[in-house]
């Protein structure tokens, strides 16, 4: 099962991190409109990503109150353009999060800017364990030291506790 590091930060504005990561030679791989469809399940959490649209299936498992935010996952990819209709008749649906994300690629990490409908703009980080978590701990590290990172800052919630959250306020 693969697994990452990652962090979340509300940000006001994307644009000192657009810079910073375009003077590193940062890959910019472009904008992606995602909507993941959050479902009930008994552990973990079970999202279908819709993403310009593709589907995927994501099953994800994360420590929330852990100091450091490893996750393991797994994704199903599918050909079919009707896999919410399935999955909604067969599983209950907790919440719906859509979002507009700019993509990044720097040293093996997913660096995200986020515009997430109702809750605002966020910067998330995603490195993968490739050579070993102390590794992978190390890059993300000097990620956080570049982009500048205030960690204090960090939202140990995914977007779906945070939809959730908002839903029962």
């Amino acid at each position: 099962m693969p697994v990452n590091l990652e962090l979340k930060i509300k940000v006001d504005s994307h644009i000192p991190y657009r810079k910073i990561l375009k003077n590193t030679g940062a890959k910019n791989r472009g904008v992606l409109n995602q909507k993941d469809i959050y479902y009930q399940v008994p552990s973990g959490l079970l999202k279908l990503r819709i993403e310009n649209g593709n589907e995927s299936l994501i099953l994800y498992e994360r420590d929330e109150s852990g100091k450091k935010r490893w996750s393991d996952y797994r994704v199903i990819y599918f050909k079919s353009k009707k896999s919410e209709k399935i999955f909604s008749s067969v599983f209950e649906i907790e919440t719906v999060v859509e979002k507009k994300r700019e993509l990044f690629l720097f040293d093996n990490t997913r660096i995200h800017l986020d515009t997430v409908k109702n809750l605002g703009k966020f910067l998330e980080l995603e490195t993968l364990v490739v050579r070993g978590k102390k590794d992978a701990q190390k890059r993300f590290d000097n990620i956080i030291k570049l982009l500048k990172l205030d960690t204090s800052k960090q939202i140990r919630n995914s977007y779906r506790d945070l939809m959730i959250g908002k839903v029962n306020k």
